[in-house]
């Protein structure tokens, strides 16, 4: 299949804080109705992952807009990856999807993503989105895992080290390169906490969620449908499913769990 995406850079941020974001966008070739689902990923992933590319997949086979992008310091992007937090990297994704113009959005968030998401929808007046978020898909969703799942599970010397060094360095279970932590992270985590109210999205959410997520238990998942007073909240529990969530059924679920919140999005108009 020919690749009917457009690629692109965008600026984001002023002078020595200016770093440009790798996206790639397939517009609707004939649907006049058909919303852009946005890939937002997790912690030091890329848009050419496992499910960004069955997403794409879906929307070309259903004509739908399809955008997605790297966070800085990830994948094609620029800016180093310690200087990353979560405030700034919702920042790059609102500019992103101000980029795609004025139609309907369906963000799809994984892991850290879905922490951008519900950024991104509790605050969308002021990222000048305001009624645009018409559903949210969240994958192993990890919002405020800053502070609720990884600050607990420190030691006093881990935790000195954030203190003192500004930086913790522990071994990744998904890749080769260690993973870094950083005392900015966690304070500008402290300032982005989403499960510290009710989070009035204004939109259907489904959360797809492992039962034996190494990273993310699954009754953080529970707790976020607490946090969630919008009548059409659906939470898939997936007995065997792992954090990644990219086995051939997880991947038919979620595809499934996206048609249906696309449809809901086509129905509010």
């Amino acid at each position: 299949m020919p690749d009917d995406e457009t690629a692109g850079r965008l600026t984001v941020g002023d002078g020595p804080a200016a770093r440009e974001i790798a996206w790639r966008r397939r517009r609707s070739r004939g649907r006049t109705d058909a919303p852009t689902i946005v890939w937002l990923g997790g912690y030091r992933s890329d848009m050419r992952g496992t499910k960004a590319e069955r997403l794409l997949d879906f929307a070309r086979r259903e004509d739908l807009g399809y955008c997605r992008f790297d966070y800085s310091g990830h994948g094609e992007s620029t800016g180093r990856f310690e200087d990353g937090t979560i405030g700034g990297w919702t920042d790059e994704a609102a500019a992103v999807l101000r980029e795609l113009g004025d139609g309907p959005l369906v963000l799809s968030g994984s892991s850290m993503g879905a922490w951008i998401a519900l950024n991104l929808v509790r605050n969308a007046e002021a990222f000048g989105l305001a009624g645009r978020i018409r559903g949210l898909l969240l994958l192993a969703p990890a919002p405020d895992f800053t502070e609720r799942l990884i600050l607990p599970k420190l030691t006093a010397e881990q935790r000195a080290a954030i203190a003192i060094d500004g930086r913790l360095v522990v071994p990744s279970a998904y890749a080769s390169e260690p993973d870094v932590y950083t005392r900015a992270l966690f304070d500008d985590g402290r300032a982005n906490l989403v499960l510290d109210g009710l989070i009035d999205t204004g939109c259907p959410v489904t959360i797809v969620q492992g039962m034996a997520d190494a990273d993310v238990p699954f009754e953080h998942a529970l707790a976020l449908v607490e946090h969630l007073p919008h009548q059409a909240v659906i939470l898939s529990l997936v007995r065997d499913g792992d954090h990644r969530l990219s086995r051939p059924q997880d991947l038919d679920l979620i595809e499934r769990s996206l048609a249906d919140l696309v449809r809901a999005a086509v129905e509010l108009g």
